[in-house]
């Protein structure tokens, strides 16, 4: 009987295994959705596309803006996309059925994760070409570039996921979820680099920016696109401060990872 039950619990499927088959789910129900892909991915591309075609005029700053909008971009997948996926499983009662069911709530978060890397990656993809067919855009020739792309991506996405999880707790709706999450990701982008740089802003607003991922990611984007080291002087610090981004990136997802433990409720009526 013991090796009966032994062999049972060994067949039983892993938290990873399960968070991967939560992410196919995602994926597919993700990609069937055609205003997913239109507003959720499409929509960072299209402002790239019109902002960069009044504003920017010289390649080197078609580099930076380029660099900037790919990190927004990301960040309004992983932060506001998945926010708002979280408080519509809330909303009807997804949350409540998987909570019924052996899923647990790990594996849940693993199979969202998964959503956002690929989504993500898929933003960003899209953004590089509109940048190498628009602005001339000039792709890292080094593999140490690209590795520095993988690692900010890497806890960019996981770090504001997170984050987005952790105030979805706040939104009742879909409907109001676009404030909680639009407002602060709107704000963020004027403080953070995206569309002015950190080093024309007064000084309050730039520490106030500097306290949130989307300027150290941005930052970290600019590092792997910009033409040459030269370009660092153009920061607010003067440098491209890759250790403390890294740091930065590494606190947040520590905060997001107690936040969420803290606030995550599976329907509006429980914790």
């Amino acid at each position: 009987m013991i090796t009966a039950v032994a062999s049972k619990a060994a067949a039983l499927p892993s938290l990873l295994s399960l968070g991967l088959a939560r992410g196919g789910t995602e994926l597919r129900e993700f990609f069937r959705q055609k205003e997913n892909l239109l507003f959720t991915v499409s929509l960072p591309a299209l402002l790239m596309l019109l902002l960069g075609t009044v504003y920017v005029k010289e390649p080197a700053a078609a580099q930076m803006f380029a660099a900037s909008m790919i990190g927004a971009g990301i960040i309004s997948t992983s932060f506001v996309g998945l926010g708002m996926s979280v408080v519509a499983d809330r909303e009807d009662g997804t949350l409540k059925r998987l909570r019924g069911t052996p899923m647990p709530f790990t594996s849940y978060f693993i199979g969202k994760i998964v959503l956002v890397f690929v989504s993500s990656l898929f933003e960003a993809v899209l953004l590089v070409v509109v940048g190498l067919l628009r602005f001339d855009l000039e792709l890292p020739s080094s593999a140490e570039k690209w590795l520095t792309f993988a690692w900010v991506f890497s806890l960019g996405v996981v770090a504001c996921s997170l984050i987005g999880v952790a105030l979805s707790s706040i939104a009742k709706s879909t409907r109001s979820a676009a404030g909680v999450l639009n407002l602060p990701y709107v704000v963020l982008q004027f403080l953070s680099g995206v569309f002015i740089m950190q080093s024309a802003l007064p000084e309050s607003l730039r520490t106030a920016g500097s306290l949130f991922p989307l300027k150290w990611v941005c930052q970290g984007f600019r590092s792997v696109f910009a033409l040459d080291d030269g370009y660092a002087v153009m920061e607010a610090a003067g440098s491209w401060e890759l250790g403390k981004v890294a740091l930065v990136l590494g606190a947040w997802t520590i905060v997001g990872l107690v936040l969420v433990s803290r606030t995550f409720k599976w329907s509006n009526t429980s914790r």
